[in-house]
């Protein structure tokens, strides 16, 4: 009900609208002899009337609409957690969407305010603030609230569908921003930004004991992150300037705590024994801070040439705490020991420099071509040092061995890209464009915790990738986009980047008339690393077609439908713990996704013409991981007073997999509300 206040304010400013005064007959009807008075006795004006006013009548000072209704959901059957990962709709109260706009005809402290909100009582609801006043100040403020769920029961779970998955979560992430311009439309705007993100909730992490075993265990996630921002903008007509300085706080206090018999992920036993988690007290405690600097400049100095340039700096630092206390039956390879508890504490701290910088030049040398160059350099430097120890406990008050780990460990990451791209209008129907972009970079970065070649892993970048793409207007209802992407790497970072691969994008659009179009859509991408160890084989194709008929511009009738098709096809070697064997990972989806909706305004029934819709959509993959997904649905909309509207909407879920048949859902819906508008 936290839209009460809302809807209630609404209705109030709705209500107390002044009424349009009635017209006095007697003032309103002209005596009969003025109305009789030739046109050539009429006094001659000494100047033209004066214009009406634009500003709104004292009744218009506010018009807006609002929607609200009441959702009733059935019992879902199949799983619950899977359906509130995926639809996560809920019954009850709804403000499905409220607008309005005030306007003072006085200018006093504000020219307008819009306002508006929508879906309160779901679980993203959002909400939105302008007001302004001409050439004093933009304010803008926004809201959005999300309740985020996601537990799927197949997700690294190895005792689906028993158990738990190893990745849950059930929180609340608020999101805020406020904006304050002064001066807006002039050539000197300053301006302060605030934003801030919150999450708060529960969900499911894991446990490591060293490399032995996983135990997943319930969390509780707090973190939140404020940013500070202010600047200046210069706006001229041939140039523009921005300069901003800002700062960033944030912090994380999760937690984790169990208390009862967990296996873990772990099967066989460890030294002979079961690995066994009984209790777990955890917390962290990180706190990290930055402040950076952001500068932004473009200029047109002639009618053939356009710059632009921008550099950031940033310098964040973090610091850290963590603390763990276990009991249950763990062992310590490296000394051939079983033990009974562990506490670990551990501290850290790190200091980084982030530094990013852009420019481009586009010249015009000729009416028909267009060279476009561009640059971008992007380095990271972190240096970071952290202690943990870990106290193994044999018995309760027997200690065993302590282990200290100290870590130091420096990283850079830096990439740099440089394009350039002519685009040439051969005639009014076709232009082309071809390019070159040349990728290169170096990075040292801490190793993973299976490294066989020491704490650092070292990697480079070398990239070359060719560009080419047309417009094509055959006839003025069709026109095609056509791009091409080809690309050759002898160095990369990450073993599923992009290494040699190719992208083909093609986009038409037929309109044989105003009331019938047509938009076909296709896209494939494919990868291929030959480098030994990774092998990997990577493609994805995407095509869809879509329809919108409007006859007789939609007074009546109106149609939109699209198919859409894609498959993808995975394959990449890696190592299978614990001998490290070579095994491949394959995996494959071939999708079909179809909409349609038809709205059809019904015939005038005493007075009122009811608008009907019908449709959804479906979706139905095979491969790796088969699944369908229906989603029908029908609204139905009444006129049922002046500026008032009935609402009614039914939709249905039914999801589904073949392999994880566990995780299928059924549920009907029903949404019914009223809309009121002035």
């Amino acid at each position: 009900m936290r839209f009460l206040p809302a809807f209630l304010f609404t209705v109030a400013a709705f209500a107390q609208a002044t009424p349009q005064a009635s017209p006095d007959p007697k003032a309103a009807a002209p005596k009969a002899e003025e109305q009789a008075k030739p046109a050539d006795q009429a006094k001659p004006a000494d100047a033209p009337a004066a214009a009406a006013s634009p500003a709104p009548s004292s009744s218009e000072w506010i018009t807006g609409s609002f929607e609200v209704g009441y959702r009733w959901v059935s019992d879902v059957r199949g799983s619950v957690p899977t359906y509130r990962s995926v639809v996560n709709l809920g019954d009850g109260p709804k403000l499905t969407a409220l607008d309005f706009t005030i306007l003072d005809p006085k200018h006093r402290l504000f020219d307008r305010v819009d306002a508006r909100a929508n879906s309160w009582g779901d679980p993203y609801n959002t909400a939105h603030l302008n007001v302004r006043k001409k050439n004093l100040y933009d304010l803008d403020a926004d809201y959005r609230n999300i309740a985020y769920f996601n537990a799927l029961p197949s997700f690294a779970n190895p005792s689906a569908p028993l158990g738990f998955d190893q990745r849950s979560f059930d929180t609340r992430n608020r999101t805020g921003y406020i904006n304050l311009e002064v001066f807006p439309g002039t050539h000197v705007i300053p301006y302060l930004v605030y934003e801030r993100n919150a999450i708060d909730g529960h969900g499911i992490e894991t446990w490591v004991q060293d490399t032995n075993n996983e135990f997943a265990v319930p969390v509780w996630l707090r973190d939140s992150t404020n940013n500070y921002r202010g600047g200046l903008r210069l706006e001229y007509n041939r140039w523009h300037v921005t300069a901003e300085q800002g700062g960033t706080t944030y912090k994380n206090d999760d937690q984790a705590s169990f208390n009862g018999v967990n296996y873990g992920d772990r099967t066989t036993p460890v030294l002979g024994s079961p690995s066994v988690l009984n209790t777990l007290t955890q917390s962290y405690g990180v706190r990290g801070s930055s402040v950076y600097t952001k500068l932004l400049a473009t200029a047109s100095p002639t009618s053939y040439l356009d710059l632009y340039g921008q550099f950031l700096y940033s310098r964040p630092n973090t610091g850290t705490r963590y603390f763990d206390f276990a009991t249950g039956n763990f062992a310590l390879l490296s000394s051939l020991l079983l033990y009974t508890g562990q506490f670990d504490i551990a501290s850290g701290s790190a200091n980084a420099t982030h530094t990013l910088s852009n420019a481009g030049i586009e010249v015009r040398p000729f009416r028909r071509i267009r060279i476009i160059n561009s640059f971008t350099s992007n380095r990271y430097d972190a240096t970071g040092i952290g202690a943990l120890t870990e106290q193994t406990l044999l018995t309760p008050g027997v200690s065993g061995p302590t282990l200290i780990s100290v870590l130091s460990t420096p990283q850079r990451v830096t990439n740099n890209s440089e394009q350039v791209e002519a685009i040439y209008d051969l005639s009014a129907k076709l232009v082309l464009r071809g390019g070159y972009r040349r990728e290169w970079g170096d990075a040292t970065v801490r190793a993973g915790e299976l490294s066989q070649t020491g704490p650092l892993a070292f990697g480079n970048l070398a990239r070359n990738v060719g560009l080419a793409g047309a417009t094509i207007r055959p006839i003025q209802k069709l026109s095609i986009n056509l791009d091409y992407e080809s690309a050759g790497t002898s160095q990369e970072y990450f073993r599923t980047g992009l290494y040699n691969y190719y992208k083909v994008r093609t986009r038409a659009r037929y309109q044989p008339f105003t009331t019938l179009w047509f938009q076909a859509n296709y896209s494939l991408l494919y990868n291929r690393n030959p480098t030994a160890g990774v092998q990997q084989d990577y493609h994805n194709r995407d095509g869809s077609l879509a329809m919108f008929w409007t006859p007789n511009g939609g007074k009546r009738v109106s149609v939109t439908a699209e198919y859409n098709r894609s498959t993808m096809y995975s394959a990449i070697d890696y190592l299978l713990p614990p001998f490290f064997t070579q095994a491949v990972s394959v995996y494959r989806d071939n999708a079909n996704t179809a909409t349609a909706m038809i709205d059809v305004v019904l015939p005038t029934v005493g007075g009122v013409a009811a608008k009907l819709s019908a449709g959804g959509s479906l979706f139905v993959s095979a491969g790796s991981r088969p699944t369908s997904y229906y989603q029908p649905l029908g609204r139905l909309s009444v006129p049922v007073y002046k500026h008032v509207q009935w609402n009614t909407e039914w939709r249905w879920y039914g999801f589904g997999e073949s392999i994880y048949s566990y995780e299928g859902f059924r549920a009907h819906m029903l949404l019914t509300g009223i809309r009121v508008s002035k």
